[in-house]
C-alpha cells in the first residue's frame, strides 16, 4: 500500500499547480481523449489539496481508472470529502470497496459505495476488525462445518446474508474487542451456514407471507424467530459456539422469551418460526447488535439451479454404480434410504436389495438435495446416461460457456494496482485430459533408455542414503571396530562394552510433489513434445522412491475460464491410464498461471506429507487474451500466489525455457526457486537435485 503522510508546512509549499495536475491528469485518463472530457473541475478539486491528498486522489485515480474511468474521476471528486473523515489507510479501503464492488456488480454498485462514505466511516470507527483480516481463517472454519461448502465474500450493503452458496458478512465488526468481534463473525457465519443445514429455504415464502401486505416486515421477523431457532440447533450440534451464539440474541426483548422457548425444541422447523409471525408482525422490529437479511428470492434462483445440478450428478452416479454391478434402468427398483444424525446426512443406496456405497460426488449431491428439499426427489432416483458437468465449447466461437456452467472453484487474483485481492475472481474447471497414443510411452522409453537408466541412478541414490548406526546393543550386523575395542579391553583387564552391533536406519522420506505443466497454446510444436518426453522419464524414476507425486496440466481464456487438466492423481499409480494421458497432452489457450497454483497448493496442503514441492514447468511468462493479465499485472500476480503457497509450507519451484527471462523471474519466484533449461528434457535430472536439496 502507497503511504501518504500528514502534511507539513514544506509540503503545502511543494502543492502541484494547475499545469502539473493537468499533465498528471492526462497521463491517468490518456485513453478517454477521445471523449472531450474537460479537466477543470477536477483541476478545481485537486488545486485546493494539500501535497499529500493530492498525491493520495491521483495515485488512487490512477488505479481505479484502469478498472473503470467514471470511478477513477469520482474518486478525485469525493477524495477532500472522503479524507475530512478518514485516515489515508481507511481511505484506501474506501477505494479497494468500491473496486470490489464494481468486480462483482458493475459500476453502479461501485460509484454507490463510493458516495456512501458516510457509512464507510461508521463502518471504520472505533476499533473495528475487517473481515479481510480474518478472510482466510473464517473461511476455513465454514469448511469444517458440516453439510455443503460455502465460501465466504463481504457484503456490499454492510447486512449479513446468504444465498446458500456464499456467506455474506460485514466488511467490519466493532464488538469492543479483536477477540469479541472475532467471535461476533464466527457466530455470524454459522448462523447464515444454519439457514442452509436446518432448512429455512424449505419454506414456500410466496405462500407463507402472501397475507402480508408488509413482506420486509414479515421478512425482518422471520428472521429474528430463525435466528432463535437456529441459535438453538448450533448449540446443540457445536457446543463450542454455543455463548457466541446467544450473545446474538441476547438483546431480545422479554416478549420474545416463549417464542425462544418453543423454537428451542429440537423438532422445531422453520414452519414453526411462520406459526409465531401472526403474534408478532405488528410489533416493531428489536434492534440488535447485528444485521441480517433474508433475501429468499436470489436463494430461489441459486436453489433452483443447484437442485438440477446436484440430480444430474446424483442420476449418474446411480447409472455408474448400477453399469458396476451389469444391471440396466429397467431392470431393478432403486431405492435411497436417508438417515439424519448429530454429525451431519447420511445418505445410502440400495440396487435390487444391495447396499451399495455412494461415489464421493454422488453423495455430496444427495446431500445437498436433501439439505435443500428434506428429500430426494423422485426424479433424482432415474439412472442417467454419463456425462461431466463440465463446460463445452461453443461451436465455433473459440470460447467456452463458463458463465453458463457451474465452475468448480471460485479462486482471488492479486490486483498489485489495488494492493488487494479481487475475491472469487477467476473461475477454475477441472477435467481430465483423455488417453493417447498407448505406443508412445514404450518409444520414448527406447529413444531415451540411456537417459532414463542414469536418471533412475540420480533417484536410487536418493532411495539408498541410509545411515548407519555402529555400536549399538543388537543389530544384525557385527560393529568391527566396537569388536577389536572390546577385545583389547578384556586382554587388558577393562570391562568390555556389550555395544558390539550395528544396524542400518532408513531416514523416513516424507515428500509430496505435485508437477504443474504448461499446455499454452505457445507450447505448441517442440515444447510439447518434449514436455511429454520429460514427464516421461520424470514418472520411470520418481517410481524408484515411494514419494507420492501428481501431475497436471494448466490452460485457459480469461479469468472466466481457467482450464486444469488432471493426468496423475496423488493416488493413482503410474499405469497405462496415465501413460496415455501423457501422450494426449496438447498445447491449448493462455497462460493464466496464478489460479493453477492457488488451487493446487490447497491440494498439496491436503496430503500428509513433511516436505511439500510445487514444481511448475512453463515456456516463458504469465499471459492472457486481452490486455489485462499481461506484463507487470500477471507477473505479481503469480508471485503473489507463489508467496502464498510459500507461507503455507509449500516449496515453489519453476523451470523455464524461457532464455529471456531473467528480466521477470527473479521478481516473480521471488523466495521461489526457479532454473533456466536449454533443454526441457533435463528436468528429471533437475528435479533429483532438487529432491536432495529438499530432504538433505
Amino acid at each position: 500500500m502507497t503511504s501518504f503522510p500528514r502534511s507539513s508546512d514544506s509540503e503545502e509549499q511543494s502543492r502541484l499547480t494547475s499545469d502539473e495536475l493537468r499533465q498528471r491528469l492526462d497521463q491517468i485518463f490518456y485513453f478517454d481523449v477521445s471523449s472531450g472530457r474537460n479537466y477543470d473541475d477536477l483541476i478545481d478539486v485537486l488545486a485546493l489539496l494539500p501535497r499529500p491528498k493530492q498525491d493520495f486522489a491521483l495515485h488512487w485515480a490512477s488505479v481505479a481508472a484502469q478498472t473503470h474511468l467514471e470511478i477513477g474521476y469520482l474518486v478525485i471528486l469525493l477524495t477532500p470529502q472522503a479524507l475530512r473523515h478518514l485516515s489515508f489507510k481507511q481511505a484506501e479501503q474506501w477505494v479497494i470497496a468500491a473496486l470490489d464492488a464494481y468486480d462483482g456488480s458493475g459500476v453502479r454498485s461501485a460509484v454507490e459505495r463510493l458516495r456512501n462514505i458516510e457509512g464507510f466511516t461508521q463502518g471504520a470507527a472505533g476499533q473495528a476488525m475487517s473481515l479481510e483480516s480474518i478472510e482466510g481463517r473464517l473461511a476455513r472454519f465454514l469448511q469444517g462445518l458440516s453439510g455443503r461448502p460455502l465460501r465466504l465474500a463481504p457484503a456490499r450493503e454492510g447486512v449479513a446474508w446468504t444465498d446458500t452458496e456464499t456467506v455474506f458478512l460485514p466488511p467490519s465488526q466493532d464488538a469492543g474487542s479483536a477477540s469479541a468481534a472475532l467471535e461476533r463473525y464466527k457466530a455470524l457465519a454459522a448462523l447464515h451456514w444454519a439457514q442452509g443445514r436446518y432448512g429455512t429455504f424449505q419454506a414456500d415464502f410466496d405462500v407463507a407471507l402472501a397475507t402480508y401486505p408488509e413482506r420486509n416486515q414479515a421478512l425482518g421477523w422471520l428472521g429474528v424467530l430463525e435466528a432463535l431457532r437456529l441459535t438453538a440447533c448450533v448449540g446443540r450440534e457445536l457446543p463450542g459456539l454455543r455463548v457466541s451464539m446467544e450473545d446474538l440474541v441476547a438483546a431480545l426483548p422479554p416478549q420474545l422469551d416463549a417464542a425462544r422457548a418453543d423454537l428451542a425444541r429440537p423438532d422445531a422447523t422453520v414452519q414453526d418460526s411462520l406459526d409465531w409471525l401472526p403474534r408478532l408482525i405488528h410489533s416493531p422490529l428489536p434492534p440488535l447488535p447485528w444485521r441480517g437479511e433474508l433475501r429468499p428470492e436470489v436463494v430461489a434462483r441459486v436453489r433452483a439451479g443447484r437442485i438440477n445440478e446436484q440430480t444430474q450428478i446424483l442420476r449418474r452416479a446411480i447409472a455408474g454404480l448400477m453399469a458396476a454391478l451389469g444391471k440396466q434402468g429397467g431392470d431393478v427398483e432403486t431405492a435411497l434410504e436417508i438417515a439424519i444424525d448429530a454429525a451431519g446426512l447420511s445418505a445410502e443406496l440400495t440396487i435390487d436389495g444391495q447396499v451399495v456405497a455412494l461415489p464421493p460426488e454422488g453423495k455430496a449431491a444427495a446431500q445437498s438435495l436433501i439439505q435443500d428439499l428434506a428429500e430426494i426427489p423422485p426424479e433424482a432416483m432415474t439412472p442417467a446416461g454419463p456425462g461431466a458437468w463440465k463446460p463445452v465449447d461453443k461451436a465455433g466461437s473459440g470460447v467456452t460457456a463458463t458463465m453458463e456452467i457451474k465452475a468448480d472453484a471460485l479462486v482471488d487474483e492479486w490486483d498489485f494496482r489495488r494492493g488487494a485481492y479481487r475475491r472469487q475472481w477467476c473461475h477454475v474447471y477441472l477435467h481430465t485430459v483423455p488417453e493417447g497414443d498407448a505406443a508412445y510411452v514404450p518409444e520414448v522409453r527406447r529413444r531415451h533408455g540411456p537417459l532414463i537408466r542414469q536418471v533412475r541412478r540420480r533417484f536410487e541414490a536418493l532411495r539408498g542414503e541410509d545411515r548407519m548406526l555402529r555400536r549399538q546393543a543388537d543389530g544384525p550386523e557385527v560393529d568391527l571396530d566396537a569388536l577389536v575395542e572390546a577385545i583389547a579391553d578384556r586382554r587388558g583387564g577393562a570391562e568390555p562394552s556389550p555395544r558390539l552391533f550395528a544396524r542400518r536406519q532408513r531416514d523416513e522420506r516424507s515428500l509430496a510433489a505435485l508437477f504443474l505443466v504448461d499446455m499454452s497454446g505457445s507450447t505448441k510444436g517442440w515444447i510439447n513434445e518434449a514436455e511429454r518426453e520429460a514427464l516421461v522419464m520424470l514418472c520411470e524414476a520418481l517410481e524408484m522412491l515411494d514419494d507420492r507425486y501428481a501431475i497436471w496440466g494448466f490452460s485457459g481464456w480469461t479469468r472466466t475460464r481457467c482450464d486444469l487438466y488432471r493426468i496423475k492423481d496423488f493416488d493413482a499409480p503410474y499405469d497405462a491410464t496415465v501413460q496415455q494421458r501423457i501422450a494426449a497432452i496438447e498445447a491449448k489457450d493462455y497462460t493464466r498461471m496464478g489460479p493453477p497454483i492457488r488451487h493446487l497448493t490447497q491440494e498439496l496442503l491436503k496430503e500428509p506429507a513433511k516436505h511439500r514441492l510445487l514444481v511448475s514447468l512453463s515456456d516463458g511468462r504469465p499471459d492472457d487474451f486481452g490486455d489485462e493479465y499481461r506484463g507487470q499485472y500477471g507477473i505479481e500476480d503469480t508471485r503473489q500466489a507463489l508467496l502464498e503457497a510459500r507461507q503455507a509450507g509449500v516449496r515453489s519451484f519453476c523451470v523455464t525455457i524461457d532464455r529471456h527471462g531473467a528480466d521477470y523471474l527473479r521478481h516473480m519466484y521471488g523466495p521461489a526457486a526457479y532454473t533456466v533449461l536449454d533443454d526441457v528434457r533435463k528436468l528429471p535430472l533437475k528435479i533429483a537435485d532438487i529432491y536432495r536439496k529438499l530432504t538433505s
